[in-house]
């Protein structure tokens, strides 16, 4: 869609909140819906997930579940069409599972596979992030990874540089960048400590 078509909404978070609140009287045809964001994150404006709340026409809760938005965005697209969705719910078993803790302890409980699966997911995910390299480190990655050069490393040590992590063959040539590199599995190498040798004054 166009900037006119997201109306008075500047972002995709915005507009996604504003389709996702919503009350439908019932009619002949259908019962009464209600539905609300209790909260809801759009990181880089790629994915959109949100907690969303089904209630009754009493405003009583009836149950809370997950949604998540594939995000096109693109404010400067040539043709004017800067936004565009997908969206589904967790019971359709979304491969985006990057749903933030906020979200995922508002979720009511489920039974239905996909939706635990994908619950699963995201909290495996976290924990991935939530790892602790420290500078220096070493770490392994289940198969070698290619990079542009041509080389193949599947071993790097960790070095930090300010915000940024940069990743060292241990041979110490080369110098690496690996995207989104705390959600990829890697192990961390214990490696032996060298006691230091003391020899006792004569």
């Amino acid at each position: 869609m166009t900037a006119a078509g997201m109306g008075e909404h500047k972002t995709p978070k915005q507009y996604l909140d504003a389709q996702l609140n919503y009350t439908r009287p019932a009619t002949d045809d259908a019962p009464f819906q209600g539905c609300r964001v209790l909260k809801s994150i759009c990181p880089g404006n790629r994915t959109y997930y949100a907690a969303i709340e089904r209630f009754d026409e009493n405003g009583k809760r009836i149950y809370v579940t997950a949604v998540v938005c594939l995000v096109q965005w693109n404010p400067r697209a040539a043709d004017g069409y800067i936004f565009g969705y997908k969206d589904m719910d967790e019971e359709s078993g979304p491969v985006e599972a990057e749903a933030s803790e906020a979200i995922l302890e508002l979720l009511t409980s489920s039974k239905h596979p996909w939706a635990l699966d994908w619950r699963r997911r995201c909290y495996r995910n976290l924990k991935l992030k939530k790892r602790d390299l420290p500078d220096g480190c070493l770490i392994r990655f289940p198969s070698p990874m290619k990079f542009t050069d041509g080389s193949e490393h599947s071993e790097f040590r960790v070095k930090k540089e300010g915000r940024k992590t940069v990743l060292v063959p241990p041979s110490g040539y080369g110098r690496f960048h690996v995207s989104r590199l705390m959600e990829r599995h890697f192990e961390i190498v214990r490696e032996p400590k060298i006691a230091k040798t003391f020899f006792p004054a004569a």
